[in-house]
C-alpha cells in the first residue's frame, strides 16, 4: 500500500483536509502493527481504524476515558462481579484505541501479551502496545478468540460475510455502529485507491 496515497485519501474524506503529525504517527504505528501481526484483510485493517478514528475521538492516539470511570463500576476497586480489590492500588477505567476497562480485562490482556498491564494500566496508552491491544481483542489472535466480547473481525469479515454494522459487537454492542460503519467504508476505499 502507498502510505502517501492512502493518507491524502484519508485527510480528504475523513479529517476534512486536516490531518496533523500526530493522526499521522497514529495511523502510521496502527498499520505497522498490522503488518507484524499479519493482519491482511483490508476490511478488518479499515475496520480497526475506524473503531480508533470513533473511540480516540479522531486524535488516532490512544486516549484516556473522559471522567476516568467516575459513576461507573469499573470507574472504582471492584472487579467485574463487584467485589472490592485492594491490589493494585490502580482503578481500570478505558485506556487506548479501543477504551480497555475493568480489572479483569487488564489482567487478561497482559497475560496474553505477556505485558504488566494489571500493575502499570498506564502501558495501554502507549501507541505501540494500544495497537496491539486492539488487535489482540478484536481479532481471535493469541487467545483464538476475540477477547473484548468474545466475538471477533473473522466473525463479520470472511468469505461469507461482510457486515461493518453488527461488526461494532466486538466492541460495544451496537453503539455508534452505523457511524463506525461510514467511517469503515471510508478507510476501505482510501486502502484500495493506495493498493
Amino acid at each position: 500500500m502507498n502510505i502517501q496515497i492512502f493518507l491524502q485519501e484519508i485527510n480528504t474524506s475523513l479529517f476534512n483536509r486536516r490531518m496533523n503529525d500526530s493522526q499521522r504517527k497514529g495511523i502510521i504505528v496502527k498499520l505497522t502493527e498490522f503488518g507484524n501481526h499479519h493482519i491482511t484483510d483490508t476490511r478488518w485493517r479499515a475496520y480497526m481504524l475506524a473503531t480508533s478514528f470513533h473511540e480516540t475521538a479522531r486524535t488516532m492516539q490512544p486516549v484516556e476515558e473522559i471522567g476516568k470511570g467516575r459513576g461507573k463500576p469499573y470507574g472504582q476497586k471492584l472487579k467485574y462481579n463487584r467485589k472490592p480489590y485492594t491490589w493494585p492500588d490502580k482503578i481500570y477505567y478505558g485506556r487506548g484505541d479501543v477504551q480497555l476497562t475493568w480489572y479483569e480485562n487488564y489482567l487478561n490482556m497482559g497475560r496474553i501479551l505477556n505485558l504488566p498491564l494489571l500493575e502499570q494500566p498506564e502501558l495501554a496508552l502507549q501507541p505501540g502496545i494500544s495497537a496491539r491491544i486492539m488487535i489482540e481483542g478484536m481479532t481471535k489472535g493469541i487467545s483464538n478468540r476475540g477477547d473484548f466480547t468474545g466475538v471477533s473481525l473473522e466473525n463479520y469479515f470472511n468469505p461469507y460475510t461482510d457486515d461493518p454494522i453488527r461488526a461494532r459487537r466486538i466492541v460495544n454492542g451496537l453503539d455508534q455502529a452505523n457511524k463506525i460503519a461510514e467511517y469503515h467504508y471510508k478507510f476501505l476505499d482510501a486502502i484500495k485507491k493506495a493498493s
